[in-house]
Order: C-alpha cells, then structure tokens, then sequence
C-alpha cells in the first residue's frame, strides 16, 4: 500500500469513526430520555428514591447495513440520609466497523427546598474505549501490509460531567454537561481530528392532570453541542390511569417518533419507541426502534406483608 492510500484511509477511518458528528448526532440519542433520566443528568441519581434498574436497546436506522446500535443499562439509588444518590451508566454503542464503550459513574446531592420541590446537583466521572477494526474495509492483498498495524485502532480517554435538576409533582427541568472533556485522535504529526465536543442538555417536562384517569405531560429536551446548530425534541404524553402511556414526538428535521409504554406491574415498565424519518432521511428506508425495560425496587405499603 502507497503512503498516499495509507494516509486515505487513515483520515476515511478517523471520519468515520467521528460520523455521527457529521450527522449532527454528537452523543447517542434516546427517544425515550423522560424515561431515563440518568443517561442525559448525573443530578438524577437518587431522584426514583429506590434502587432502579433501566435496560435500552436502540437499532437506529434499521434499513441500513452497519446502523447504529446501542445499548444501556443504568442503575441508581438514594442512601438512607435521602439526600445523597449514587449512578452506574454503561454505554455500548456500534456503528459499522466502530465500537464505542463507556462506563461512567454518578453522584447526586439532593436539596428539599420546599415539602414538595427538591433541587439536586450532580457530577460523574468515567470512562470511553473506542475502537475500529479498519482492517475489515481493507482487501485481502492489503491486509498483509506491514503498514497496516501502524494504524490507529484503540482509544482510551477520560470523561466527566455535571448538572442540576429540579422536581416537584407539577414540573421537572435539568440542565446538564454530560460531557465536558473533547476527545482528540492524532493521525501524524500534521493531521489530528476531533471525536467529540462539549454537550449541554436542557430537560424539561410539565405534569398536567386533565381528569382523574388521564394525565398529560408535554416535554422538550435541547441539545447544544459547540460549534453545530442548536437541536431539540419536542414530545407529548399521554398517561391513562399510570398504567398507559402514549406519546408523539418531533426531533428536529430527523424523525416524528411515537411512544408505548405499560406499567405492567408496580415495579415493572416496558417500553418501545418508533422514529419514521423526516426530510433527507425520508429518502431511505432508515426507521429506529428502541425498547426499554425498567424495575424500581420499590413496595407499597398496601403491599408489605408483616413478618408477624
């Protein structure tokens, strides 16, 4: 292989590998965030007040070979002080040739500001290994070449976060860095490209009791990413009986997504999404599905069965 190929695959490989940047998506996306608020808000460590359990599977773009897949599982819980929540999220994500694993870990202080409303600061820290297998773009002549080795494959690096979130029974918002650190990959002493920027979320949602049975909850959440346009959410709930819930979502000139999700026992929530693509992505048979599982250890009173 020439230098000159070398080098083309080296900068195809490291665009590649930072796509979904290009695509506007910096970190990965969930149609269901309300949901699952610790994946976009360390602060929200704690905020269930019991151990709780979240699994997502995301196929994004589904009609395309290689789409993105993702999948994350988060647990957090409040300490007895009720004051102090801690986090484990754990991210994996692939996309072609690229895998993207992360683990971070949460911590959230909760503040009462009144009987009902709570303020809550957050912070987490972690980790992010990437890695590509470029040699599977490559042919099988060239994948002899000595020079092939040399390419970069693996990518370890630090990542930390903050936020802040404020609840009550009538109204939540957040706002988050979820990633304050950018990532940086050197192809040679000339050339280098960046894999990730800072990100800031903005959460909000408003609980509405239209009748006794039926609850409706409008939310948004806005995505800030340095140096890219400013990208947003916009969805509606409709809750019947907390046992029900049907949503509509619209993501910025991307998809208009609809929402399921049953609350098949008090402990237990399942969850799935549709997004159908809007604009450019119409063009392609490039529908997402996500499925979501969630258990809260958490008993009512009515429940508990005295050991006497």
């Amino acid at each position: 292989m020439t230098k000159g190929v070398l080098h083309i695959v080296l900068v195809s490989a490291a665009i590649m590998l930072g796509m979904k940047n290009v695509s506007g998506q910096q970190r990965v996306q969930f149609t269901q965030y309300m949901f699952n608020g610790l994946v976009i808000n360390p602060a929200y460590a704690g905020a269930d007040e019991a151990l709780s359990l979240t699994f997502v599977h995301r196929r994004q773009w589904a009609g395309l070979d290689h789409a993105p897949a993702t999948q994350t599982l988060s647990a957090h819980s409040l300490f007895r002080n009720k004051q102090s929540g801690v986090g484990l999220t754990v991210v994996n994500d692939k996309i072609g040739v690229h895998k993207d694993l992360s683990l971070m870990g949460n911590y959230a202080y909760h503040i009462p500001v009144s009987t009902v409303s709570t303020i809550s600061f957050g912070i987490s820290a972690g980790f992010r290994n990437r890695r590509s297998d470029y040699s599977s773009l490559l042919s099988s002549v060239d994948q002899h070449d000595p020079k092939i080795s040399a390419l970069p494959i693996a990518l370890t690096s630090f990542n930390a976060g903050t936020g802040v979130y404020f609840r009550n029974p009538k109204m939540q918002i957040g706002f988050s860095a979820p990633s304050l650190i950018p990532d940086k990959m050197q192809i040679n002493d000339s050339v280098s490209v960046r894999l990730s920027k800072s990100t800031y979320l903005l959460f909000g949602k408003y609980i509405i009791r239209a009748t006794e049975e039926v609850t409706l909850e409008p939310g948004m959440l806005f995505k800030m990413l340095q140096d890219a346009p400013l990208s947003y959410d916009i969805n509606m709930n409709v809750i019947y009986r907390r046992i029900l819930t049907m949503g509509l979502s619209y993501r910025t000139e991307e998809s208009i997504d609809m929402i399921l999700k049953a609350q098949l026992t008090e402990q237990l929530q399942l969850g799935y999404s549709y997004d159908h693509p809007i604009g450019v992505l119409n063009k392609f048979d490039v529908s997402s599905h996500e499925f979501v599982i969630q258990y809260l250890f958490k008993f009512s009173d009515k429940n508990t069965v005295s050991p006497r």
